[in-house]
């Protein structure tokens, strides 16, 4: 099997959930000494990008995209020992979790795994975060990005609280910040100043790449 085919059968393998499949493909791609950085970013990250985009146009919803996660990381599992370390770009780092007061956390870990899957190192504070925990992990980390969700139009103010926080602190340059959630618009990502909005998991995983230069 050449090594374009092999991607391919990966990243349908990925699609269909086949786990086990995906875990043994990955290791034929190592009897054939293919680098491991292709298999990830040619066959296992091209699965994900089929996933988010059946997910962003309603084929898949949660379940689904959770056990094609699972089949990425059986994949990722038997070959990132082998990966030429030199060869990877510096992953962007992304603090996500769900603003003080909401404890919604399901598009909040859409977008963690999907962020994931692409190779975002991701910092994930949960749900009904204290609002200074996003700029102090993000410091402490040393992330490139903040992300913050809320369902609720009660707790949504406090991610305008956390990027005045940051202009107070000198460090609103430092951090590109990315809002989403239901009551959440684009309208509303402006008033605030926050430099990204979007409206589901795979586009917000888009417009991080794109605004980081990933695209």
């Amino acid at each position: 099997m050449n090594k374009a085919t092999l991607f391919q059968d990966i990243a349908q393998a990925l699609v269909e959930f086949e786990t086990e499949k995906v875990a043994e493909l990955a290791e034929e791609t190592l009897q054939q000494n293919i680098p491991a950085y292709e298999t990830i970013t040619e066959g296992l990250v091209t699965g994900m990008n089929e996933v988010g985009r059946l997910y962003e146009e309603e084929e898949y919803f949660l379940p689904e995209v959770l056990m094609c996660s699972d089949a990425f990381n059986a994949g990722l599992e038997v070959v990132q020992p082998h990966l030429d370390k030199s060869s990877l770009e510096k992953p962007i780092k992304m603090v996500i979790g769900v603003v003080e007061g909401d404890t919604h956390d399901i598009g909040k870990n859409l977008v963690r795994i999907l962020s994931g899957a692409s190779g975002f190192e991701i910092y994930d504070l949960g749900r009904d975060v204290p609002l200074e925990q996003f700029i102090a992990k993000a410091e402490e980390t040393q992330s490139d990005m903040i992300c913050m969700s809320t369902l609720m139009t009660t707790t949504m103010d406090g991610m305008k609280t956390v990027i005045d926080r940051l202009k107070e602190q000198n460090l609103r340059d430092k951090y590109k910040v990315l809002i989403g959630g239901g009551p959440i618009s684009q309208t509303f990502c402006d008033r605030i100043g926050a430099d990204l909005y979007a409206s589901d998991a795979s586009s917000a995983v888009r417009k991080a790449k794109e605004i980081m230069g990933r695209a």
